[in-house]
């Protein structure tokens, strides 16, 4: 059963839980499910240096 990260109560879920609108994954593990916004901030990070980058703007 897939994992998911809940934006609405900053948990960690297995299976049905908060609506997919606030939910992250789905994810295979609940460690993976856990790190979910870190790896988001982490992606985000990346594109907006790569934006900066295409603007020319590094």
């Amino acid at each position: 059963m897939s994992w998911w990260y809940c934006l609405t109560h900053s948990t960690v879920e297995q299976g049905v839980g908060c609506r997919s609108g606030d939910r992250l994954g789905p994810y295979d593990s609940e460690a993976d499910a856990a790190s979910a916004l870190q790896k988001a901030r982490e992606r985000t990070a990346e594109q907006d240096a790569r934006d900066r980058a295409d603007r020319g703007d590094a």
